[in-house]
């Protein structure tokens, strides 16, 4: 078999198969047992891991990981990677479905220096209500393109010109400045008609913009390449935040999503910079437009 195969049979990673491969016989008995009588870091909570795989047994590594670190305060800060071992041996002492691998963020456009850009795109998710029924909730993601900063909010209906306005004023709050410009999706509730590359938005919106020091650029039709970074964020939020979550209101779901965001949306190495996006927000943040509300955010 090859390295690829082996690791795909086994379910571990093709770095570690290749070193076993690189042993003798002698050292991988003598690794194996070594292995078997140290402790596992992550053993204290094999019975809350147990449990969740049992329940929802498609959950990502990844999913497992934020779960662990939104249940317990103590939690210590450990590699992804040691996470997804752990979890893999688990699926495979108690005959679980392992996991596929999961997409790849890709980011079309070049990166661009701090302060300089962010996008915008909206999301929706069927969520379990406590009651065993189901809501449509409804997101708003920003994300700055230098640092990979994101903010989301949801609401459970549609969101409207209106209710997008105070979403980049909670946006622009929570990064403590605004880029020099946004890029977006033509999307009705910001765009009034398009004619041959000429834009003429909706009136609430071309109001607020003429309020604020941002260029507003709107993606061509069928090309969302040209925002590739926050359609990742997208299927970020649904695939990991909003796994198997239980919808209780919207108040609480922002306040999920806050915490979300201070342990894992933006405290994770993010996978296409390799860096982690708060420590880099700490940078960009002095190169955004000073922000200041221009009404209050309810």
């Amino acid at each position: 078999f090859s390295i690829e195969r082996i690791a795909s049979q086994l379910s571990i990673n093709f770095r570690t198969v290749k070193k076993y491969l690189d042993m003798t016989g002698e050292e991988f008995d003598q690794y194996m047992e070594n292995k078997a009588n140290k402790p596992c870091l992550l053993d204290p909570y094999r019975d809350f891991i147990v449990n969740y795989l049992k329940r929802y047994e498609d959950a990502p590594s990844s999913v497992v990981h934020d779960r662990l670190k939104e249940h317990f305060s103590l939690f210590p800060n450990v590699d992804p990677k040691t996470v997804y071992n752990y979890v893999m041996m688990l699926r495979n002492d108690l005959n679980m479905p392992k996991v596929t691998g999961s997409e790849r963020q890709y980011s079309a456009v070049p990166d661009l220096p701090p302060g300089e850009q962010g996008e915008v795109d909206f999301g929706e998710k069927k969520l379990r209500m406590s009651n065993g029924t189901w809501i449509k909730v409804y997101f708003f993601i920003m994300l700055l393109c230098y640092s990979r900063q994101k903010f989301i909010f949801f609401r459970n209906s549609p969101f409207t010109s209106q209710s997008t306005i105070e979403a980049h004023e909670r946006a622009f709050e929570f990064f403590k400045g605004i880029p020099k410009e946004i890029v977006y999706d033509q999307d009705s509730v910001l765009l009034y008609r398009e004619n041959n590359g000429d834009y003429i938005m909706t009136d609430i919106f071309d109001k607020y913009q003429s309020s604020r020091p941002f260029k507003v650029v709107f993606c061509r039709a069928g090309d969302p390449e040209s925002k590739g970074k926050v359609e990742n964020t997208v299927k970020y939020v649904k695939q990991n935040f909003l796994f198997q979550r239980t919808y209780i209101d919207d108040n609480i779901l922002n306040e999920q999503a806050l915490s979300w965001l201070n342990r894992t949306g933006n405290a994770m190495v993010h996978n296409t910079t390799r860096k982690i996006p708060q420590e880099q927000w700490a940078h960009e943040q002095t190169h955004l437009i000073p922000w200041a509300p221009l009404f209050p955010v309810t």
